[in-house]
């Protein structure tokens, strides 16, 4: 009986280190990423991540820490160009164009979010009903979204030319003592580049809305036909709440394109003579002939404070919506 257990036991010793070999063998053969498939992934996540370091935050920091510095651009920085916060002084209480820009492109926000933005969504709930010609209409309305905003300041400035443009033309104004500089004048040339920019505008928020028009369950409205809702109701009540998420990125989108406004306003008159921004700012002392690069960044961390307002909005949003 004792030789029996003896001769049982080592067989079953024998038995364990075989059955865990399996299960290694099982684990190593249903892996679902192999080692190629982790390079891969390795790579498609490490480039990116690597490109938005060195291009993105690389620069946001570098221009934090020149904000500090009176450094123009030419030699070494040391520790003679530490300045501490005198650029952010000089800039809240010397400069005089920093605020007159500021609101300019606050003007510029409220411009795009209380009637270019609105104007855009209003054609996305037209279009959205398949009309006849509804194909042309948004090529019509989208054509100017695929133009630079270069193009389009060219564009515009030749519309708004005081004695061969259209607009004076069309008014009878090019010929009389009533001729308007819509560009020239201060008073209403930021007015007349925020037309300009509307027409671009609408059509990439008439696009991005009809896109999420379309994805609308269409019971929603039929069950708010049933229950007798008019059609503003049934958009205002159904329609509009169910779009929350997209409401959201129009407006991240509009905030972002009213502070990064730039280009047409440059081309103009060289965001001078009323048309003065944040970004034309930052431009004139830091790239331009004046080279004060350290004062430049200080006004471009401004302006990054300033966007990260609406960004961050976006991202709480959308962190939720996950959770």
């Amino acid at each position: 009986m004792a030789n029996t257990t003896a001769r049982v036991a080592p067989a079953r010793t024998q038995k364990a280190p075989e059955a865990g070999a399996l299960v290694n063998r099982r684990k190593r053969r249903y892996t679902l990423l192999t080692r190629h498939d982790k390079i891969l992934i390795a790579l498609m996540v490490g480039i990116p991540l690597t490109l938005d370091v060195l291009l993105v935050w690389g620069p946001t920091l570098a221009s934090v820490g020149l904000s500090f510095t009176n450094w123009q651009n030419i030699g070494p920085i040391t520790g003679k160009n530490f300045v501490g916060f005198k650029n952010y002084q000089f800039m809240f209480s010397g400069y005089t164009l920093f605020w007159p820009a500021f609101t300019h492109n606050l003007i510029w926000l409220a411009w795009l979010t209380l009637i270019a933005t609105p104007l855009g969504m209003f054609l996305a709930v037209l279009l959205d009903r398949e009309m006849r010609g509804t194909r042309f209409y948004q090529s019509v309305f989208f054509l100017p979204v695929v133009l630079s905003l270069v193009v389009v300041g060219f564009i515009w400035d030749l519309q708004f030319a005081p004695t061969d443009g259209f607009i004076n033309n069309a008014l009878g104004t090019a010929k009389s003592s009533n001729l308007i500089d819509w560009l020239g004048n201060p008073r209403i040339n930021l007015f007349s580049i925020l037309i300009a920019t509307s027409w671009r505008h609408i059509g990439y928020i008439m696009i991005l809305y009809l896109a999420g028009l379309k994805s609308v369950d269409p019971s929603l409205r039929e069950a708010a036909r049933v229950d007798g809702a008019t059609e503003v109701q049934t958009f205002f009540g159904v329609v509009f709440p169910v779009m929350a998420p997209i409401n959201v990125i129009i407006v991240v989108i509009t905030a972002i394109e009213a502070l990064r406004a730039f280009d047409i306003a440059f081309i103009t008159n060289q965001g001078k003579n009323g048309l003065e921004l944040l970004s034309i700012l930052i431009y004139n002392n830091s790239i331009s002939e004046a080279s004060l690069v350290g004062f430049g960044s200080a006004i471009a961390v401004i302006l990054l404070l300033i966007s990260l307002v609406p960004i961050v909005a976006f991202l709480s949003r959308v962190m939720r919506t996950l959770a």
